[in-house]
């Protein structure tokens, strides 16, 4: 799904900050200025969300997680239903210092909400006190806040999509430090040096992100599809194989006829059976 320039404008993802406040690194990707406010340069925006687009598909087709990461009020939302509509995991409550660099602990906390849960259905919750219940509640209620969205990452994504690289610059921080690939919106007061596939776009409005997610999304679903097809041809070749497996080809039972009556016509001829001699006693009858 290719993004149109007309998209893009109406959504408004060419507003970027005001002059003041740019950051001069992102200079390449500024169209002009207006009224004290830097234009972003959409033919360049269109360009780089294709980039990033089929780059994201490809990584999804393997096989592998991409994490969508926007805590700012204006793209929580947008996240979440983006993210929860490619079955992708997502943070848009505060990112938690180490939740890439220390992933097994937080792997941890992720289990411990798993052990919650069994805790409610098997009956322990009837054997300990209403105030430990209570404790325990909130306990579950805080890590399905920050981590449940996170529940199903079994291992480090293999790639990390950020809304804002100025607000998530930790979460790009400790991706650059795992060198995993960094995705991300960023806006003209931002630094795009760390980031490997920038996208210049407004970050702050809704509407900047939406569709800027939506051409993502699309190549993430694409991308989870053809991964299925190529699972359903791969599992439907291995069974055919298996059967051919079992059964000689055409070609070895024709050799197995061949080389069978090869060795029938090797064999040596019976031999005529041999008269015995006349014993001695019959001979003096005679």
């Amino acid at each position: 799904m290719r993004t149109s320039f007309d998209q893009l404008l109406e959504a408004g993802v060419h507003f970027g900050h005001l002059k003041r406040k740019w950051n001069p690194a992102m200079a390449p990707y500024i169209y002009l200025e207006r009224n004290g406010i830097h234009i972003i340069d959409l033919n360049k925006t269109a360009v780089k969300i294709d980039e990033a687009a089929e780059a994201l598909k490809n990584i999804v087709k393997s096989g592998r997680k991409v994490l969508f990461v926007g805590t700012k009020k204006q793209a929580q939302q947008t996240i979440a239903e983006h993210a929860q509509a490619v079955a992708m995991p997502y943070v848009t409550e505060r990112w938690a210092g180490g939740m890439l660099t220390n992933f097994p602990t937080i792997r941890k906390a992720v289990k411990k909400m798993s052990a919650i849960d069994k805790m409610m259905t098997d009956g322990t919750f009837d054997n300990i006190s209403k105030r430990e219940r209570l404790q325990i509640t909130r306990q579950r209620e805080k890590l399905e806040k920050n981590l449940g969205s996170i529940a199903d990452l079994n291992r480090l994504p293999s790639a990390i999509f950020v809304v804002d690289v100025k607000e998530e610059h930790i979460a790009v921080a400790e991706a650059n430090r795992l060198g995993i690939p960094v995705f991300a919106m960023v806006d003209t007061d931002s630094n795009p040096n760390n980031i490997d596939f920038v996208i210049p776009a407004n970050d702050d409005a809704t509407k900047s992100i939406s569709v800027v997610l939506d051409a993502i999304c699309a190549a993430i679903q694409e991308g989870l599809e053809e991964r299925k097809v190529e699972k359903a041809d791969e599992e439907a070749a291995a069974a055919q194989e298996g059967n051919l497996e079992d059964a000689p080809a055409p070609k070895e039972r024709r050799t197995r006829v061949r080389k069978a009556a090869a060795k029938e016509e090797d064999k040596p001829a019976a031999e005529a059976p041999v008269e015995e001699a006349p014993k001695a006693e019959e001979k003096e009858a005679e």
